[in-house]
């Protein structure tokens, strides 16, 4: 065991992937910590320290090929080993293997907020220079509003995801599909059948991975005394320092509801009377700058067809008010039958950014409800949703 001290931004599950360590042995070697609390920066943790493997050289074995065996870097068995001479190699030797990694760069194991979201985005633009990285606005305490442009294609096609702080599950299956298409694609692979290199050709994802990140980091990370909202937040949170089921933006809007179309009428509908933690629609349609920013994106682009990502329900809401385009709902049933999910022709909603997009436009929009529970859905969950996300986006990029 060792000590460490907790700082700011720090959650079990991100102490944890520093080590390469399970969530759960934090807690194990932590009774004083809970999973219902947020850390506070300063609080002492005692870390164990995590066990080494060992491993027997056989014939024909090679460092390298052991580094792939393992999921491991060749420097950090090399660390761990310093007698072995890499170039020759006796059989019957022990190694001894450090905890391995992943050998990915965007991972399932963490809370994945706006600091792991830009580390990894120029993670991705390191190893795939062909990715399209920029900005396409700031967030009302000015952190980047960041998208992503993979193929050449004249079909656009728009996924956006975490409009609601504590659905941030889905920024992370965004950018897993985003790396999962760009290794396939440099490496020549086929991604769950398909050739990405084709789909790429005849359309081009522009994919928004945190629409609200001052929000996801206020439902991770709760709020301290040098937060410029500090009291305002605790008083529209009920003064409650548990900040998990929050959805709206750090001004309490909720930006889902944000939208200039029919927004009186939702308005009417939530009966809302100040920020909170959810169903407030602002003082007018637009007034947050992250729903300012992804609207301005949207004209931009003219996308051809949208993609919101939401939780949960395991539902595709496709309409708004019959001004979808025809053919909408069919493509829906696909994207049902395809996912598992269950279409559904939704009524008694407006102001979303779906409902805006196929007013605005008359082309199909899709707010897809992922996985199924109470939000925010555990990252247990996040293989499950994956595995029905990948083929839904596939079926939209093959779509005509």
């Amino acid at each position: 065991m060792f000590r460490y001290i907790v700082q700011p931004g720090d959650t079990v599950l991100r102490i944890a992937k520093m080590f390469h360590l399970h969530g759960d042995a934090i807690y194990t070697a932590n009774p004083h910590i809970s999973s219902a609390n947020h850390l506070s920066p300063g609080l002492v943790l005692s870390i164990p320290t995590p066990e080494p493997q060992q491993y027997c050289i056989q014939q024909g074995d090679t460092m390298m090929g052991i580094a792939r065996m393992f999921g491991v870097p060749v420097n950090r068995i090399m660390a761990l080993n310093p007698y072995l001479n890499p170039q020759a190699l006796l059989p019957g030797q022990l190694v001894t293997i450090p905890p391995g990694m992943s050998g990915r760069i965007v991972e399932a194991n963490e809370e994945y907020g706006p600091r792991q979201l830009v580390r990894d985005l120029g993670r991705l633009k390191a190893l795939y220079p062909f990715l399209e990285i920029g900005e396409y606005g700031s967030s009302v305490l000015g952190q980047p509003l960041c998208y992503i442009r993979l193929g050449t294609g004249k079909r656009r096609i728009h996924v956006n995801a975490a409009f609601h702080a504590n659905e941030w599950i889905t920024s992370l299956v965004a950018m897993t599909c985003i790396e999962d298409l760009a290794r396939a694609l440099s490496l020549g692979e086929t991604y769950r059948g398909f050739e990405p290199e084709a789909l790429l050709r005849r359309c081009q994802l522009v994919v928004a991975p945190m629409v609200n990140p001052d929000g996801v980091e206020l439902a991770q990370q709760g709020v301290t005394p040098s937060h410029p909202y500090y009291e305002s937040l605790l008083k529209w949170n009920r003064y409650s320092p548990r900040f998990f089921r929050w959805k709206s933006n750090i001004r309490g809007v909720d930006l889902n509801d944000q939208f200039p179309a029919h927004w009186e009428e939702e308005c009417a509908r939530r009966g809302t009377e100040g920020p909170g933690p959810r169903d407030y629609p602002g003082t007018a349609p637009l007034s947050e700058p992250e729903a300012a920013a992804i609207a301005e994106l949207a004209r931009r682009e003219q996308f051809d067809v949208v993609l919101a990502l939401h939780t949960q329900g395991q539902e595709i809401y496709w309409n708004y008010r019959d001004m979808e385009p025809p053919g909408t709902e069919q493509l829906a049933a696909r994207l049902g039958m395809v996912s598992g999910y269950r279409p559904v022709k939704l009524t008694g909603s407006d102001a979303g950014y779906k409902d805006w997009f196929i007013q605005e436009f008359r082309r199909p929009g899709f707010t897809i409800e992922a996985g199924y529970g109470v939000n925010p859905l555990p990252l247990s969950q996040f293989a499950d949703i994956y595995d029905e996300m990948a083929p839904l986006l596939l079926e939209v990029m093959t779509a005509e």
